[in-house]
């Protein structure tokens, strides 16, 4: 009898040390994430790109959104040499001051971009005072006063700097640039070494559009190499998202993402933004000096998108996340180039005056119904 009790008894305290067990499991069952920042935590860190209008009005409804769902930002046009060095020796850091203090205020992941660019460099970088192609010995000098000035201003506050951008074609050969006119390849690795020796501590990237292209694929792939060969430090490729319905496809930018990581190097999904809207052309980048004149057949969508497109456009962010997350081992940050589709350059290029739906967050700041579906996959990574 006495053996029995002792066995009643002990069950009875394993029973109730399983049920406090199970109470605590209860108690401390993570809750369900609510945001995109907090769903993509520990696998990549999510961002958007901010305009001037952002910085300068920073109470503006969109940065709610930015500040609830992201947790990295960029600047979409103010840290570019044409923007910061209008004239030479003239450096103007107002709105890029605001933007970095505005990243430090809120605890954001802070991306400069982009320091070398050949579309939006003032032209006074590449002439001498009659006109003509400075001396590549000039060049260089004003690729290192300004890369120093603007890296050293924001020594420590940046996590990490689009050094160069686009600056090889779909084809891999290079861009013949003024920057490549004048010093030939070498331009970016001086503009890498000039980055690093401004701030040794900040990651560098190299950032372009078409990056699923298996030529440009190919020719960044080399690129790369050839920087590391001469122990250039780069940490990082930028592949730009300017995707459509259509293009490119999953299986072409996947094979992107395994060639350049690699590499060695950490990949980061960059502007990312989808257009709806019928291409003047299949597969086009992100070139801004390509522009098409305004055709009514190609702004279809005036009055929002029909219940299909809509559905296109929610199972092709659906599929590019997925394959984000199925390589989250490799990306570090995935960027959408603006909030709301209000921001988007997309409603002016390639074809001004049309309205696009590229974002995440509709133009009254409202999320998309695939948002919820996009922090529902995440949680189960």
């Amino acid at each position: 009898m006495k053996k029995s009790r002792f066995i009643s008894i002990r069950s009875l305290g394993m029973v109730a040390t399983l049920l406090i067990g199970l109470g605590c499991m209860v108690k401390t069952e993570k809750k369900a994430p609510e945001t995109l920042k907090d769903a993509f935590e520990g696998k990549f860190h999510i961002g958007s790109a901010l305009s001037a209008n952002h910085i300068n009005n920073q109470n503006q409804p969109s940065m709610g959104v930015l500040k609830t769902h992201f947790n990295s930002i960029v600047a979409e046009n103010n840290m570019k040499s044409g923007m910061i060095q209008m004239r030479e020796g003239e450096f103007n850091f107002e709105v890029a001051d605001k933007f970095i203090e505005f990243g430090e205020a809120n605890d954001m992941h802070i991306v400069g971009h982009t320091l070398i660019w050949h579309s939006q460099a003032p032209r006074w970088f590449f002439t001498d005072s009659e006109g003509n192609d400075v001396s590549p010995e000039v060049l260089t000098q004003r690729m290192k006063d300004h890369i120093h000035t603007v890296v050293g201003r924001y020594k420590g506050r940046v996590k990490g700097w689009d050094v160069v951008n686009e600056a090889i074609l779909d084809d891999g050969s290079w861009r013949n640039s003024k920057f490549y006119q004048i010093l030939g390849e070498d331009f970016m690795k001086l503009a890498f070494q000039f980055a690093n020796e401004a701030d040794p501590d900040a990651e560098l990237y190299y950032n372009d559009f078409s990056m699923a292209q298996p030529g440009k694929r190919d020719g960044v792939v080399k690129m790369v190499k050839d920087l590391q060969a001469q122990g250039v430090k780069i940490d990082g490729i930028g592949m730009q998202g300017h995707i459509g319905l259509e293009y490119p496809t999953i299986e072409e930018f996947e094979k992107s993402i395994l060639a350049y990581s690699g590499l060695g190097v950490t990949v980061m999904i960059t502007e990312l933004d989808l257009s709806v809207l019928p291409s003047p052309r299949r597969d086009m980048g992100a070139d801004i000096a390509t522009n098409v004149e305004y055709q009514q057949s190609l702004n279809p969508y005036t009055e929002g998108l029909p219940d299909d497109v809509q559905k296109q456009f929610d199972d092709r962010y659906k599929a590019f996340f997925k394959l984000f997350l199925d390589h989250h081992d490799k990306i570090s940050r995935v960027t959408l180039w603006g909030i709301n589709d209000g921001d988007s350059w997309k409603n002016g290029w390639p074809v001004r005056g049309r309205t696009d739906y590229p974002l995440l967050f509709n133009r009254d700041n409202t999320p998309k119904s695939v948002v919820s579906e996009l922090i529902e996959m995440a949680a189960k990574y």
